[in-house]
């Protein structure tokens, strides 16, 4: 599943071609993806202007001047594709996209600088989804979400707030999006390595009694932020289904320290040990055994 860098990357693809545009038409080739479609929700979309691109978590966000927003998240395969008229002089030149069997929504607009846009999503699992919402406060996705990992309410300090006398493993607290928003399982084992931390380390233990971090908190917080900065400067991480809005494929992959290497030789200097992987709350978890403390 796309995770917060895979996500930042998708929506810096799209945004020179969706900020300021006019949706002039919408183009749903089935009645759901996921979820059923919203109702009414190609008509609240067509004829608005669009505002500035932005994403929360692992979700795209798509405001509109009406006040009303587009939300999208990718699934386990979803994809934009960006459709663009060849236009001489302004900027990159995109080949028109022929349409494909799992392009199942398709947004026409009309771009102040760019000419006609088709900003097209494909989801071959279809485990995707889109909704509208007005107030971010009020959106069910983001209810009781924790802050951005890379915005400034994040720090050491929050992470031993909520960290106070749990017994949650540090992997699982790190997951769980009431904490911090958007990390998922990729990052989460990058970061947790780059710290020495065991991801099943209870995580009250890396709390003071005075409820300050203790040092190996204070290396997690600002690790976690390294690790997504490098993830979207590389344009996230290809697995399987993940690519660009203009097709090309993230390269963090070839940078992952112990992420799906079980049985490697740990990239630490002079230590010898074998990546192992182990399994909690039904995900992947790998990391070095020696190094991690």
């Amino acid at each position: 599943m796309p995770e917060l860098p895979e996500v930042e990357t998708v929506k810096n693809g799209l945004a020179p071609f969706m900020d300021q545009a006019t949706i002039s038409r919408v183009i749903l080739n089935r009645e759901n993806l996921r979820f059923p479609f919203p109702q009414g929700f190609a008509s609240q979309l067509e004829g608005q202007q669009i505002g500035q691109l932005r994403r929360r978590a692992k979700y795209l966000i798509v405001p509109l001047q009406s006040g009303t927003n587009m939300l999208a998240h990718l699934g386990m395969s979803g994809s934009f594709k960006i459709n663009a008229e060849l236009v001489e002089g302004q900027g990159r030149k995109l080949v028109p996209l022929a349409h494909e069997k799992h392009d199942h929504v398709i947004l026409e607009i009309e771009h102040p600088e760019k000419g006609r846009v088709d900003i097209i999503y494909n989801d071959p699992r279809r485990f995707g989804y889109m909704d509208l919402f007005a107030e971010e406060t009020d959106c069910p996705h983001f209810a009781k979400m924790g802050p951005e990992p890379l915005g400034n309410q994040f720090s050491a300090q929050h992470l031993a707030d909520r960290f106070l006398n749990k017994k949650t493993p540090i992997k699982s607290a790190l997951l769980d999006q009431r904490n911090v928003a958007g990390l998922g399982n990729i990052y989460v084992c990058e970061a947790l390595f780059i710290s020495k931390i065991d991801p099943t380390r209870p995580v009250g233990t890396l709390v003071r009694a005075d409820g300050k971090p203790k040092k190996q908190l204070e290396v997690l917080a600002p690790a976690i932020v390294n690790v997504l900065n490098e993830a979207i400067a590389a344009g996230g991480s290809t697995l399987k289904d993940f690519k660009h809005a203009d097709g090309e494929l993230g390269y963090f992959q070839h940078r992952f320290k112990v992420y799906g290497r079980e049985g490697e030789t740990c990239a630490t200097p002079n230590c010898g040990s074998k990546i192992a992987r182990i399994v909690q709350s039904g995900r992947s978890t790998f990391y070095c055994p020696s190094c991690q403390r």
